[in-house]
């Protein structure tokens, strides 16, 4: 689960360098994968608690940091000259850098409340109420997440076009984990089940 957490992450950040449009709609391509992250770390902090989704959220930007730094080196070496795709490739990942740290600030503050609420909320509720939970701090966390990244990722942008993205954002990724919340209970069930029968 923690790998997966780190593969989400990452994948997320790479994807954010493209936008793409739904009508008039306009979304960074993350969207597809980076729900997935909130999910699990639903998972992570309701079965194995806050410390321990803390110190896989500190693990996965730790080896975010070591893509970017890899992507640098990639992005400094002289390209071949037969090779068309440099322009293209220097763009994504010289972007990169700007999404990471913007990725920080953000999935830091977003995902770490998302943790503490799902831990607070499990202990008033006594461990019942999961789906309720679940939602109440992917709101909580997304929002605050969507506001801290997308003025850094898209410096420049208008505040309209900004504002606009972020409501749509925060709204695709909530219901995202709303339609998949059946699947992610189920996963906490067994988990908690496994953890049960190791212990």
């Amino acid at each position: 689960m923690a790998i997966a957490f780190v593969v989400c992450l990452i994948t997320s950040n790479l994807f954010a360098t493209k936008v793409f449009a739904l009508g008039k709609l306009t979304l960074p391509a993350a969207v597809i994968i980076f729900p997935v992250a909130y999910i699990l770390n639903d998972c992570l902090a309701e079965v194995w608690g806050f410390r321990k989704a803390r110190f896989v959220i500190w693990t996965a930007f730790a080896m975010n940091f070591l893509v970017v730094i890899l992507g640098q080196v990639a992005v400094w070496l002289p390209a071949a000259s037969f090779w068309d795709g440099a322009e293209h490739f220097d763009y994504m990942f010289n972007m990169a850098p700007r999404v990471a740290l913007a990725s920080l600030l953000a999935f830091l503050a977003g995902s770490l409340l998302n943790a503490f609420i799902m831990t607070k909320m499990k202990q008033a509720q006594k461990g019942k109420g999961f789906p309720v939970r679940a939602i109440v701090s992917s709101v909580a966390g997304e929002s605050l997440d969507s506001l801290i990244f997308m003025p850094i990722a898209f410096w420049g942008a208008g505040f309209s076009d900004l504002a606009k993205m972020m409501l749509v954002q925060v709204t695709f990724k909530v219901c995202y984990e709303i339609v998949i919340l059946p699947v992610t209970a189920a996963v906490v069930a067994r988990l908690k089940i496994t953890e049960a029968e190791t212990a």
